[in-house]
This record gives C-alpha cells, structure tokens and sequence, in this order.
C-alpha cells in the first residue's frame, strides 16, 4: 500500500480537531506538536483499517451498480425464438 498523503492545511484542520476533542471531551490541553504526533500514530497504526474499510465499501457500491447495469440490459433484450 502506498502512503498516503495529506496537504498542509488538511493535516491542520486534523490536528485542530484532535486539539478540540481533548478539550472540549477531555478537559485537557494539548499541543499542535503533541496532536500531530497523535495523529502520525493513529495514521501509521490504524489507518490502514480505515482505508481497507473504504476500499470495501466503494467495492460494494461498484458491485450494486453493476447489479443494476445487468438488471436493466435484461430488461432491454429482445426475446429469441427457435426456428428451423
């Protein structure tokens, strides 16, 4: 799996969130360099988890529409009578 990576400024708004959630859930301060190294943490440690769950969520949204593509080339084929 290749790395993935964020701009500048979404890997701000990341850490403001985990500064946020600290404070407002936790009563408790942290740092911007604190709630970066948080986050490098979880993204090494658990983001693969996350990102396969995408993979196989966008994989069943790609199966059902396929359901529906073949559903309706049914519907569009022209019945074949045997003749001899």
């Amino acid at each position: 799996m290749s790395k993935i990576e964020f701009s500048s400024e979404q890997k701000n708004m990341m850490v403001q969130k985990i500064q946020r959630y600290f404070q407002e859930e936790l009563d408790q301060d942290m740092g911007q360099f604190d709630a970066q190294f948080l986050l490098d943490f979880f993204s090494e440690e658990v983001g693969a988890y996350y990102y396969n769950q995408g993979l196989h969520d966008a994989q069943a949204v790609l199966e059902k529409q396929l359901e529906n593509i073949a559903d309706a080339i049914y519907e569009i084929e022209k019945p074949i009578t045997l003749t001899r």
